[in-house]
């Protein structure tokens, strides 16, 4: 009897112990799995389900997707860093797809985000930023200016407070835009920016707001120089650069924490800056001189490119980096440079006061709106000829390539926007 009872016993612990050791193996096959599915969502570019003002969408980490607007996946559309398709960019013609026109709006630039939207900010006193969708050319959203001093950090300021959109830069992944303000308005505000500046006007420092692209609300206002103009993020999402026209400075903001970590001193009137594909160099215009200069993004150390020509304003950089080219507004020019030899190997002449200018994304053809002249001229990198010369509104100033629709928009001072199809 004691034997059985033994037996029993031993039979018991047996299927005890395994029992055990099923339950421990289904758990591990779980943690497997979930796991894998982590993975997968990882690999996928991060939680899409996220919805506005998560940390998910609008974190500070570079990297992740944002979640798509109804507009946004109304009109989904190829990202810019698709591959170029079809006849080279200097075979096509611009032909005027629409115009975009109305008394609320004065843009000084026009920037693609590459995803189905095209920021313009409108200049000064009309303070908005206004949100077009690159293929049906619909607004989308009218994105004011204003913000709440307290809200957003600004210390020294009570109350609302108003900017005045510049420019802007798309973050690489797409998640934000930065839109510089050249001038603050409010309480604690007293010295408006001006064109004719110096270090010591006493001109007050302005800030760089970040819009998610996901919520098209201002999230970030980060504090720069006085009257910043010019943005650019650097490939690797490390830095955004902002040249400040009065301060004479160039302002290295740390992407990760919205914070100035640099201010470069560079002189008079900086403004275009782009940046070699491999986040080694920025070249930023400095407009009050001949000269461009180079930084080096590891030690922040300036030297220079000299004698390039009167009055660089904008810079184009070609995607596989062996040329710059610079708008040449007191010439009338358009520079081709090779940032090798740091020497100019040819100029082409576009109109009067040629201000901006985009790049096609085979870096084939550039696009260069003539201020003084009321035109946009293509030019054939190649062997810097102008292939095409079209009309526009009075004032055109700035410019950017829609590569998913690949449209071309100018945007006129005198408040309009002009799409052209590149076909």
């Amino acid at each position: 009897m004691a034997y059985r009872t033994d037996r029993r016993m031993r039979r018991n612990r047996t299927r005890m112990y395994r029992r055990r050791r099923l339950f421990a193996l289904v758990a591990v096959l779980v943690l497997v799995v979930a796991l894998a599915a982590v993975a997968f969502a990882v690999t996928r570019g991060g939680d899409n389900g996220a919805g506005r003002g998560s940390t998910a969408a609008t974190g500070d980490e570079p990297g992740g997707t944002p979640t798509a607007t109804p507009s946004q996946a109304a009109s989904a559309t190829p990202s810019a860093g698709a591959a170029w398709t079809g006849p080279p960019s200097n075979r096509l013609k611009l032909d005027l797809r629409k115009v975009i026109s109305s008394t609320a709006i004065s843009p000084k630039s026009v920037v693609s985000t590459g995803t189905g939207y095209v920021f313009a900010q409108n200049m000064m006193y009309r303070h908005t930023i206004t949100v077009y969708d690159s293929k049906t050319l619909k607004l989308v959203e009218t994105i004011p200016d204003t913000i709440d001093a307290a809200e957003f950090g600004v210390k020294g300021h009570k109350g609302d407070v108003q900017g005045a959109p510049v420019e802007a830069a798309v973050l690489p992944d797409g998640r934000f835009m930065y839109v510089s303000q050249y001038s603050m308005y409010g309480d604690g505000f007293y010295h408006e920016g001006t064109d004719v500046c110096s270090p010591s006007s006493g001109i007050d420092k302005s800030y760089v707001y970040r819009v998610p692209l996901d919520s098209l609300t201002v999230d970030k206002v980060i504090k720069v120089g006085a009257v910043p103009k010019f943005l650019a993020v650097t490939p690797d999402q490390k830095y955004l650069l902002v040249s400040n026209w009065c301060s004479y400075t160039l302002s290295v903001v740390d992407v990760h924490t919205s914070k100035q970590i640099e201010s470069i001193y560079l002189g008079p009137y900086p403004r275009g800056i782009a940046v070699d594909p491999e986040s080694r160099y920025a070249y930023v215009a400095v407009m009050g001189s001949y000269n461009i200069a180079r930084v080096d993004l590891s030690t922040f150390k300036v030297s220079w490119i000299s004698a390039v020509g009167s009055g660089p304003r904008h810079l184009c950089m070609a995607g596989n980096g062996k040329y710059l080219y610079a708008t040449l507004n007191g010439e009338g020019t358009v520079a081709k440079i090779d940032p090798a030899t740091r020497t100019v190997v040819d100029k082409v002449s576009t109109g009067s006061e040629p201000r901006s200018m985009t790049i096609a994304p085979d870096g084939k053809s550039l696009y260069v709106v003539n201020y003084g002249s009321n035109t946009m001229s293509k030019v054939r990198t190649s062997d810097m000829k102008v292939i095409q010369v079209v009309n526009t509104n009075a004032a055109p100033i700035g410019i950017t390539y829609d590569a998913p629709t690949k449209s071309v928009w100018v945007c006129c001072y005198t408040g309009s926007i002009m799409v052209f199809d590149d076909r």
